[in-house]
């Protein structure tokens, strides 16, 4: 296995949301990190010997990972008008963290493979108080997350609310398993 080099500011440690269910993510299983910015989750993911397509519009921050065959990088602007690179292709996970851009809501549900798990953390409305995102177009609405995902998924666990780590924020967090036969 490589050894993957980490960056020590406490931003690029990955989420405890992400730490906590990323265990349910079949071992071996492929993963794509949405908007992986710095690949704090990239690289998490693959120490734990899973494959992952690190996707952003900007993937220069990743070139310090050494290549392997688990790692796939996909430069792409998710927010232009190019089509979504995954149409034919699904994903025994997704991980996406202080992003929002909802008309990808869709095309995250059917990007994930039966079984596959969605492991989602993001800014809500209240986190204006904090700093940034304030941009109302950036932050979840009450119970966002879960109303567009719980529908269509089996929801294994949420929250919502304020979090003191990595630095004070207002965070809307789900994971879920794309399994209907679970779904009440």
């Amino acid at each position: 296995m490589a050894i993957i080099r980490k960056h020590t500011s406490s931003y690029s440690k990955p989420s405890e949301w992400v730490r906590k269910y990323a265990k349910l993510i079949s071992q071996g299983g492929a993963v794509l990190d949405l908007a992986c910015g710095r690949g704090r989750h990239t690289r998490f993911l693959l120490e734990r010997g899973i494959k992952v397509t690190a996707l952003d519009y900007d993937i220069s921050q990743l070139k310090d990972i050494p290549e392997t065959e688990n790692l796939k990088t996909i430069e792409h602007d998710l927010e232009g008008s190019s089509p979504w690179p995954f149409s034919s292709q699904t994903f025994d996970g997704i991980v996406v963290a202080n992003y929002l851009y909802r008309p990808l809501f869709s095309k995250i549900l059917g990007s994930l493979a039966p079984k596959g798990v969605l492991i989602y953390q993001t800014f809500a409305v209240g986190n204006e108080k904090y700093g940034r995102p304030r941009n109302p177009e950036y932050l979840l609405s009450n119970d966002e997350l879960l109303k567009v995902f719980g529908k269509h998924l089996h929801v294994v666990q949420y929250s919502h609310g304020f979090i003191k780590q990595p630095s004070p924020a207002i965070m809307q967090s789900i994971c879920c398993i794309n399994d209907k036969s679970l779904i009440n």
